[in-house]
């Protein structure tokens, strides 16, 4: 039995998320049929974690057991000939057999995409946002996430997740032509947590809230009192880590 590891890429515009489900396009069903295609196996692959529908990934990570002797350049090439033109295997290597997508992830970093103002290009890829920003205030802000925090004001609640707490490693915002563009690096991620800490920071950026309301809130741990939640299409994965 072979244990394979996919590096992959996808536009998450017209999916309903990652994981199967009985209705809507899924990235792991799309994959799931393709591997039965090329090695005639019902396989499952495993990513590192859900990503929303609307969502988009650079470089997703999920690993899969077969039986099948076929080569890495083939299964490359097969995965890549099957697959619909909005999902992409940038990569496959032999793994371990003990490896595993999700369990074995040390950290993950996301990117938030906000245009300001009208987009005519990569319109699915950012939050199209007309009202004024300040960024200054939303990189004071910003600066309050590293370190380990409870998220219960930056998640969703139903269902309530095992853990709140998430160790954040890096985050910031900057300007990228006429896009804002925050990036955050954790070892984990709770759901929507970066849609709605986008919400809340955009709020910040209007002078709605103080760059202050970041540390009560995660002092609180109050949704309530937290920005709405982001759009799904400004997000994507960006990298998964994991031991060397």
């Amino acid at each position: 039995m072979r244990t394979l590891r996919l590096l992959i890429e996808y536009d998450g515009s017209h999916f309903v998320g990652w994981q199967s489900q009985e209705n809507g396009r899924t990235i792991q069903g799309e994959l799931e049929r393709a591997l039965q295609i090329l090695v005639k196996e019902a396989i499952r692959p495993i990513g590192s974690g859900r990503t929303d529908a609307g969502t988009h990934a650079v470089g997703q990570v999920a690993h899969f057991q077969t039986e099948s002797a076929l080569s890495i350049e083939r299964l490359l090439r097969g995965l890549n000939g099957i697959l619909p033109p909005d999902i992409a295997i940038r990569h496959i290597e032999e793994a371990p057999p003990d490896f595993h997508a999700r369990y074995n992830a040390k950290r993950k970093r996301y990117r938030y995409r906000i245009h300001q103002g009208k987009a005519a290009l990569n319109r699915p890829q950012v939050w199209t946002y007309y009202p004024g920003l300040s960024l200054p205030p939303m990189v004071e802000a910003a600066a309050f996430l590293p370190g380990e925090h409870h998220f219960g004001a930056f998640c969703k609640q139903d269902p309530v997740p095992e853990r709140f707490n998430c160790q954040i490693f890096a985050a910031n915002w900057s300007q990228q032509d006429s896009e804002l563009v925050f990036e955050i690096e954790a070892n984990r991620f709770l759901r929507h947590m970066v849609r709605i800490l986008v919400g809340t920071m955009v709020e910040i950026g209007r002078s709605h809230l103080p760059p202050e309301a970041i540390r009560k809130l995660l002092a609180s741990g109050d949704r309530t009192a937290a920005g709405a939640t982001a759009p799904a299409l400004g997000l994507s994965l960006l990298w998964v880590a994991y031991d060397s």
